[in-house]
């Protein structure tokens, strides 16, 4: 993938010129924010466990959408994607001991399940479409 390619997830419309331009990213990049600030909310004995995961995920998840975007290669750029999706899940888990813990009530619980749910589903289609590209998907 490079500069003006055309492709992701379904929104083939779209001039993509750089990572930011791709909505998986823009996506977990918010996302990454709000479960950080969510993470400030944590009791004090679980800002440095728990917290410091939910961080360090949410974060690793447009991170990882970004270096596979600046690697060059579509293989290479698959793999990060999926990296990415690894990051989403583990994320998911975290934010269901959060909740389970007591740590976020209902409604943040529900905000922050969404908004992954949608970025998952965005990773999703841009994997999906540059698989198709590849001619196959490998698992």
């Amino acid at each position: 993938m490079g500069p003006r390619d055309r492709v992701e997830g379904g929104d083939t419309d779209r001039v993509v010129r750089t990572y930011r331009d791709l909505v998986a990213w823009q996506k977990a990049y918010e996302l990454g924010l709000e479960v950080s600030r969510s993470a400030r909310s944590l009791p004090a004995e679980e800002r440095f466990g728990l917290g410091s995961q939910l961080r360090r995920g949410a974060v690793s998840v447009a991170s990882n959408i970004a270096e596979g975007y600046g690697r060059g290669g579509r293989a290479d750029y698959v793999r990060f994607l999926k990296v990415a999706r690894g990051s989403l899940y583990e994320l998911e888990t975290q934010l269901s001991f959060c909740f389970d813990l007591g740590y976020h009530d209902a409604a943040v619980h529900e905000h922050l399940r969404v908004k992954l749910q949608e970025c998952e589903r965005v990773l999703a289609g841009l994997i999906r479409s540059l698989e198709r590209l590849n001619g196959g998907s490998n698992p």
